[in-house]
């Protein structure tokens, strides 16, 4: 097959959209296998092939350079935080539930074997064995297991909160600082730190601990970002949303701009030490206005 070097700007752009296009597409596969061999995890009308999809469309554009192998720890955490979000968001109607699928999933991470016929855990299993395989794992296991235990830990803070307004509890609500706060169960920083580990680029490994900071931060932009996106959904479903803790829209934009120029600033003494980690944080933010600008992941109930 002939390249587009020497052809028309728009031929080379299409060239580099359409290569990064078939990794997606590779991903979304990829995916769409994962939920076949956990039916009881992924068969929520939600989570249908659109949100494969996006899922990989998403990592790939994220990281135009990397091939569908490459990201596939970064794809599969993804699609798993769809599934323990269905759960615990959806799903759970008592405390009790959500602590048992959070006690579930520390064991398994921590080296357990998940139960039969959960396939919450057999997929978390999967994923661990990957992430452990890795030369970078022992150095990073720490921070891994930590943020880990942060996206458990918000997505039942939040369930709190959500489950005492809907019983007319308007005062335990957070304020939206708390709430924002809480952006560990958007689950980004868990998946950033995931990849970073299989990739085990020296650069990255040489600064993973700032860029975690920073990633947490890019985190709190993908989940204003998706507040903004989803707010009449957020509503119909009886989620929380920024948009309903007396911040308006406005509100909820000016802070996405002051939290993206307070990442761009952590971020610049790093560009030159770790230009892949640097590039693959601000295209998330880049990519993640333009998506929610227009769609959103999940599908209809």
């Amino acid at each position: 097959m002939s390249t587009a070097t020497g052809t028309s700007r728009p031929a080379r752009e299409a060239l580099g959209a359409g290569t990064v296009l078939a990794q997606a597409v590779r991903a979304a596969r990829d995916l769409a296998a994962c939920a076949v061999a956990h039916p009881d995890l992924f068969s929520a009308k939600p989570i249908d092939d659109t949100l494969f999809n996006a899922v990989a469309c998403a990592n790939a554009f994220g990281s135009p350079e990397l091939g569908a192998a490459d990201l596939r720890i970064a794809n599969r955490t993804s699609l798993w935080i769809f599934g323990l979000d269905w759960l615990v968001d959806h799903k759970a109607v008592a405390r009790e539930e959500i602590e048992d699928v959070n006690r579930r999933c520390l064991a398994v991470l921590d080296g357990g074997e998940p139960l039969p016929g959960d396939g919450l855990t057999r997929f978390l299993a999967e994923i661990r064995d990957e992430v452990a395989a890795s030369p970078a794992f022992p150095a990073l296991r720490d921070d891994w297991r930590a943020q880990f235990v942060r996206l458990l830990e918000a997505g039942a803070r939040e369930w709190e909160w959500k489950t005492a307004a809907s019983a007319g509890d308007r005062a335990a609500l957070p304020s939206f600082d708390d709430y924002l706060d809480n952006a560990d169960n958007y689950g980004s920083a868990w998946v950033n730190v995931s990849h970073w580990i299989v990739r085990a680029d020296p650069a990255t490994l040489a600064h993973a601990g700032p860029l975690q900071v920073i990633s947490r931060e890019v985190q709190k932009v993908l989940r204003l970002l998706n507040d903004l996106a989803t707010y009449e959904r957020d509503v119909t479903w009886g989620d929380l949303n920024a948009q309903m803790l007396g911040v308006d829209r406005e509100g909820v934009t000016a802070r996405i701009g002051e939290t993206v120029e307070r990442c761009h600033a952590l971020l610049e003494p790093l560009r030159d030490a770790c230009p892949e980690a640097a590039d693959y944080l601000e295209r998330q933010i880049g990519y993640s206005t333009g998506f929610y600008g227009q769609s959103d992941y999940w599908g209809a109930l």
